[in-house]
């Protein structure tokens, strides 16, 4: 191939191209046209294995005659090819995301440290320049904020508004007017601590410091099709059908997908007596849950109940057990002491079950590679 000559390499590539384009147009050509096409095809078949320039190249230039004849060119045709291989693309991307690979963001911390949620972090001193905050952000997607109030201002409400569905701000209302802050609502009550009644002197910053984007994972569609799940997967699932999920979300809006560990498969009995995790009155032996029980590298066990709230319904104590029922499932955070879990609203049912959480694939930190 590399001594091959170039006019007979453009021939047969040309040969090749005039075969596809006879097959996909010959239905809808008259007797005559085929009969035209193939004999421009054999010509060049012929002219090939003579290997005489001259007929070569005579034959390709019939066969170009010929077919651009028979296929006239269609008006806008860039457009019309950018626009099939548009729309292409889309159905691909929605095929694998439908039965193989479908991208997640990890909402809220209940899976810490395994997994992360977005979190604030404040700090004293003002953000580095635009190149650090550009490779911060595509590195460990941080955002970095930066806020000072001018005048001695009071907090009076904060409200949050998300764009197109994924760009989140929350809206911070004062006694000397607004300050629109890019992160959620929850983030900066919980980490920047602002909160209505909080007075705020001129020249204090109202929020310095970074938001940390949450994990973002490949969900595995495909191997729950041929296997049930195992303990101690991190398995995604909608919250569709689950009662004291639904009863928390405003109106109207629609189910949710949570990121769990599958602690509990139907059939067997669980108790909690902090930091262990029993099934079936015996200590929990998968890797995974050793890890959380081990309370240490920024794990604290499992809890009877969260930090903040109720007590729940289940679980709630070292004397308490809980045994799946069949075609459910039992989830618990890794973060057990701030995690709303299977001890607050109950089973999953099997058919909620979306697939495996496989893979972080951004932010580049400590997290990014397979799930465990």
């Amino acid at each position: 191939m590399f001594f091959t000559p170039r006019y007979l390499q453009q021939a047969r590539e040309l040969r090749v191209a005039a075969r596809k384009l006879f097959h996909y147009h010959c239905d809808l050509w008259s007797q005559e046209q085929r009969a035209s096409a193939t004999a421009t095809l054999q010509a060049l078949d012929q002219a090939l294995q003579k290997k005489e320039r001259v007929l070569v190249t005579a034959a390709q230039e019939n066969i170009e005659k010929i077919f651009g004849q028979l296929i006239p060119e269609r008006p806008h045709r860039a457009l019309a090819e950018n626009v099939e291989s548009i729309i292409i693309a889309i159905v691909l991307a929605l095929g694998i995301q439908a039965y193989f690979l479908k991208p997640f963001k990890i909402p809220t911390g209940s899976m810490q440290p395994t997994l992360y949620g977005m979190t604030g972090t404040p700090e004293a001193t003002p953000p580095p320049n635009p190149v650090m905050r550009v490779v911060n952000f595509v590195r460990l997607g941080r955002s970095y904020l930066n806020t000072i109030v001018d005048k001695e201002e009071e907090v009076i409400s904060l409200k949050e508004k998300t764009f197109l569905n994924f760009f989140t701000f929350t809206t911070i209302t004062t006694t000397q007017g607004t300050h629109t802050v890019f992160a959620p609502q929850d983030v900066l009550m919980r980490d920047f601590e602002i909160r209505p009644g909080r007075i705020y002197v001129a020249g204090e910053p109202l929020v310095r410091g970074y938001i940390q984007a949450g994990d973002q994972i490949f969900c595995d569609r495909l191997t729950y099709a041929f296997r049930k799940p195992h303990a101690a997967d991190v398995f995604v699932f909608i919250t569709s059908g689950i009662q004291r999920i639904e009863m928390t979300l405003p109106p109207g809006a629609s189910s949710q997908y949570y990121v769990k560990r599958l602690a509990g498969l139907p059939g067997q009995t669980l108790r909690i007596d902090p930091p262990q995790l029993f099934i079936n009155d015996e200590r929990a032996t998968q890797p995974p849950f050793q890890r959380v029980m081990a309370a240490c590298t920024g794990y604290r066990g499992y809890s009877n109940r969260c930090d903040y709230g109720p007590a729940p319904l289940y679980l709630s104590s070292p004397l308490d057990q809980f045994t799946v029922p069949p075609q459910s499932y039992f989830a618990l955070g890794d973060n057990s002491y701030n995690s709303s879990d299977s001890r607050y609203w109950g089973i999953v049912p099997e058919q909620n079950v979306v697939g495996r959480a496989l893979f972080v694939y951004w932010p580049f930190s400590a997290r990014w590679g397979l799930i465990h």
